[in-house]
């Protein structure tokens, strides 16, 4: 049986099969010792993206106590579900994205954190709603939805989204909600680029 440990681009957490190309966590531990979910999906803003693999290190998924472990299908994902990448297992990542999102120097991790998981945190907590754009203004990477169903911007077309991966590309509509954070929107139209699923290049 999956854990509920699989993040969508909305960063709602879900039990599938399916398990993705990076993992992460939210700052420690909101999981319970048999393992389901305490009732905020969250422990701090330290909302990080990492590798699957470092160092050789292995863990035993959700013990007592230890951080939350959770998985993305790619790294465009954990970016709009409001995850940031790792400055440990992915230190250059994590440097060129800082200086791409344009917040003013010097910018410490807490202020990545303050500004992409809460304002992320903000809308899950009902406090903020999510904004309508035309998602011709958005970047490259970022993602936007349309009802349930959300979508990958590239070019004059975007994909849409599932667990197993990205389908044929879809011309934009003319309102959409913005999912990715504003920051990390910032970084992406700075030139950063997010590790996409293969099948985001399929049929293009």
């Amino acid at each position: 049986m999956p854990l509920q440990n699989r993040v969508d681009p909305f960063g709602q957490l879900h039990a599938v099969p399916d398990r993705g190309a990076f993992m992460g966590n939210r700052g420690g531990c909101f999981h319970r010792p048999d393992q389901t979910l305490k009732p905020r999906h969250w422990a701090s803003r330290q909302w990080i993206i990492c590798q699957l693999e470092f160092k050789g290190r292995t863990r035993k998924l959700m013990q007592p106590g230890l951080y939350t472990e959770l998985f993305f299908l790619d790294e465009a994902t954990a970016l709009a579900a409001g995850h940031r990448p790792c400055f440990e297992c992915r230190r250059d990542a994590a440097k060129a994205f800082r200086d791409a999102t344009g917040l003013p120097a010097p910018v410490r991790v807490g202020d990545l954190d303050a500004v992409i998981a809460g304002e992320v945190q903000s809308v899950m907590k009902g406090e903020t709603p999510r904004e309508e754009v035309d998602p011709a203004t958005l970047p490259d990477g970022a993602f936007y939805a349309v009802g349930d169903t959300a979508f990958l911007r590239q070019g004059k077309t975007a994909r849409p989204w599932s667990f197993a991966g990205y389908g044929a590309p879809q011309p934009h509509p003319d309102r959409a909600l913005h999912l990715t954070p504003a920051a990390t929107c910032a970084a992406l139209a700075n030139g950063y680029k997010p590790a996409l699923h293969a099948s985001a290049t399929r049929g293009s």
